[in-house]
């Protein structure tokens, strides 16, 4: 007998999908601003910009999860 999946997992899923198409209505507006004020390669590099800034702050979260990892790894 199949139950289903259940309402608590299709609230999760209409969650996320909210979630996600808010952060892209975002992105796509920030992008949309700088591509008015600054043209193209002005949104490229805004964009890229954004990019590097995420990349150093999910760098520096697994630099400190290695870390954590090698101190236990040490420890026992």
């Amino acid at each position: 007998m199949d139950d289903g999946v259940g309402g608590k997992f299709w609230l999760k899923v209409v969650g996320a999908i909210v979630v996600f198409f808010v952060g892209g209505v975002l992105l796509f507006s920030l992008i949309g601003a700088a591509w008015a004020r600054w043209g193209g390669l002005g949104a490229m590099l805004f964009f890229f910009g954004l990019l590097l800034v995420w990349a150093w702050f999910h760098d520096r979260r697994e630099v400190s999860k290695s870390q954590e990892i090698f101190d236990r790894a040490e420890r026992g």
